[in-house]
């Protein structure tokens, strides 16, 4: 039997084969088909003879595509790529088809008017959602503009698909052999250690540099070379372009370009002015001049102390500071100032250790126990499994993790969906997730040694993972992170990247990796007296991608290469503070906005960022550990998945309006 098709609780991830993945999803895409003409062709149509029948098709289709997307990001290969886009080309026609149906639409629209009233909030929620996601798959356009709607759709999906292929390409494409160890001259030991190790895998004697992201920010930030950290930051911030190493090899220019008019033509066929205008619809935010307000106003308040950070930082380098010195530079003025190094540090951060007080945390705060299971089939000897239990014991989600950077592994570091909450007439399926990232390996028997950041960012994603285990929605188009406006949807994980920075934490998450001694009294306070070091450099950084992507999607004119870069020239004169080469072609690996969900969305995480912080604050009035404003937490943010007005969900929570303050103190800005 085909593994993706059985339904079982977790996919067989020993037996999938690529051959395996187009098979099974066109099989259950037509067996989705003959089921909803069944459906539509019973004489009584109610929200329990439709509607749950329909969910639950829909999200048996989600867990046959899940793992083949998954296994696409963590172990590509050419064959799992070609099957992959295939299934993707299958199920976006399908998806277009569902939501062009108008007889499927006109029920869903005569259920909620009879029935609505009488229905549980979720419920009506999911026929209001749905009906909302018919008008925005062009459900009442003529039939000639519903065909080229789809056409869109399609050639949007693989291009997206393609964008990401050519970054994990050309980032495959590039490594540095060295003979010469005075070019290695600081450089952290395991990276030099594992550059060896690839070397000899290799047949060669000296050092392999490759290009993942973990290697690229140790030689940006300690390599002691000039040369080399130029030649580095060149690679990364060329790749999938017109220039650098790997030039026209892997170009995204053409893909850019054809991206944005397919999604100017999908709003304009809508009738949207701009795909921002289009993206808002679903989101907290509710007009472009709101987004672009809130970034600029951010953009004031932080782009002086920007300023000042980066003319201190000139002033420390003694002269010139080029776009590949300034981490350098900025981690040993970090280290004057605040006598910290991340790279110092990692052996305080073993991975089991700040696993352990991860667990110990989330327990602390819900009452969520986390055990590893063993018996679990998994894709690669770095992965593993987990289980979620209730105080009573009982099974409330599944999570998988994958946390080390290798070959064939998209870079970055995210939450991704197997399986949604389920809980109809067919009884209860329990959510699963995986937690992916991209840290360093294990060194031999030594563990992964993690950076605080690196810590910061493990935080991060598990959140996500809580959004989309802790729901107690039942229906799976709303349940966990569905349904939830883009721009809310990183609340709960910046929300507990906030435990992260705290005193009573880092204690838990921290023991030296060769006796399990405490992270010192002075090195904790001096860590945590660093948060705010070049706070307002990464937070212009974050408002320069944020209105790049924005501005992008808001004006319906733009997509050729030149235009494109012109935006981000003008939005880089405007809030950019650090300068940067003519060379570099950021927005060509832009993945976020390219290949992700974060298109004219990218502005979420400054957005969530605001909620976060003034949501902790609600914590740090009764204290970083109380289990009744955790318990307030999970059941208005955490629980209700896509059912609620998420705005009036955070004022339940806080007792009002979130505020701009509570984010600005903690970056060390005076309100």
């Amino acid at each position: 039997m085909n593994p993706l098709l059985s339904d079982s609780a977790l996919p067989d991830y020993a037996a999938i084969r690529p051959e395996h993945a187009e098979t099974a999803l066109r099989g259950q895409i037509e067996r989705n088909r003959a089921a909803l003409v069944a459906l539509l062709g019973q004489t009584t149509l109610t929200f329990a003879s439709l509607v749950e029948p329909f969910e639950q098709l829909q999200a048996r289709l989600g867990r046959v595509f899940a793992p083949i997307s998954h296994l696409n990001s963590v172990l590509s290969t050419s064959e799992l790529r070609a099957a992959h886009n295939a299934c993707l080309e299958a199920l976006t026609e399908y998806q277009s088809e569902v939501g062009q149906n108008a007889q499927l639409a006109e029920a869903y629209a005569q259920i909620l008017e009879r029935e609505g009233a009488s229905l549980p909030e979720a419920a009506r929620q999911v026929l209001v959602h749905t009906l909302r996601d018919f008008e925005l798959s062009g459900v009442r356009l003529p039939e000639e503009s519903q065909a080229r709607f789809r056409a869109v759709m399609q050639e949007l999906a693989q291009l997206q698909s393609r964008f990401e292929e050519h970054v994990l390409d050309s980032t495959l494409a590039f490594s540095r052999w060295i003979e010469d160890d005075v070019l290695l001259a600081g450089l952290p030991a395991y990276v030099v250690n594992r550059a060896r190790e690839l070397a000899a895998a290799d047949g060669k004697t000296g050092w392999l540099l490759k290009l993942d992201q973990p290697t690229y920010v140790a030689v940006v930030t300690h390599a002691d070379s000039p040369a080399l950290r130029r030649e580095f930051y060149e690679a990364w911030v060329t790749r999938a372009s017109d220039l650098g190493p790997d030039a026209g090899q892997h170009d995204n220019s053409s893909v850019m370009s054809r991206i944005l008019a397919l999604r100017h033509e999908q709003a304009g066929l809508l009738g949207f002015g701009s795909y921002a205008e289009l993206s808002l619809a679903t989101k907290m935010a509710k007009s472009v001049p709101e987004v672009i307000g809130f970034l600029e106003n951010l953009a004031a308040r932080y782009k002086p102390s920007a300023e000042r950070e980066f003319s201190a930082l000139k002033a420390y380098a003694g002269g010139v500071l080029n776009a590949w010195d300034v981490a350098y530079y900025a981690e040993r003025l970090r280290q004057e100032k605040h006598a910290v190094s991340e790279e110092e540090l990692r052996p305080w951060f073993p991975l089991p250790r700040v696993l352990d007080g991860l667990y110990g945390l989330i327990e602390r705060l819900y009452g969520i126990s986390i055990s590893p299971r063993d018996d679990i089939a998994l894709w690669h000897s770095d992965a593993r499994y987990l289980d979620l239990r209730d105080p009573a014991g009982h099974i409330i989600g599944g999570l998988y993790t994958d946390y080390y950077a290798r070959d064939g592994k998209r870079a970055g570091a995210w939450m991704g969906e197997i399986a949604n909450r389920e809980y109809m007439s067919s009884g209860l399926r329990v959510p699963v997730a995986n937690v992916v990232c991209n840290f360093s390996p294990p060194n031999g028997a030594q563990p992964a040694l993690l950076r605080h950041s690196d810590v910061v960012t493990l935080f991060h994603e598990f959140g996500h993972a809580l959004h989309h285990l802790l729901t107690e929605v039942d229906y799976p188009s709303l349940a966990g992170i569905n349904g939830v406006p883009w721009d809310v949807v990183e609340l709960p994980s910046q929300i507990l990247e906030q435990w992260a920075w705290r005193d009573e934490v880092l204690p838990l998450v921290s023991a030296h990796v060769s006796d399990g001694t405490p992270l010192p009294t002075d090195r904790l306070q001096q860590l945590l007296g660093s948060r705010t070091f070049h706070s307002g450099l990464a937070a212009v950084r974050q408002l320069e991608f944020a209105l790049f992507d924005f501005r992008l999607h808001a004006d319906a004119t733009i997509s050729a290469g030149t235009q494109i870069q012109a935006v981000l020239d003008d939005v880089r004169a405007a809030v950019g503070v650090v300068p940067v080469p003519a060379f570099n072609r950021f927005q060509h690996g832009f993945s976020h906005i390219f290949a992700g969900g974060y298109a004219a969305g990218y502005y979420s995480y400054k957005w969530a960022e605001v909620l976060a912080a003034d949501a902790f604050a609600a914590f740090e009035e009764t204290g970083v550990f109380d289990s009744a404003t955790a318990a307030r937490f999970r059941s208005t943010i955490l629980a209700r998945g896509g059912v609620c007005d998420h705005m009036q969900a955070f004022i339940e929570f806080r007792g009002r309006k979130p505020e701009v303050e509570p984010l600005l103190r903690q970056d060390g800005l005076a309100a």
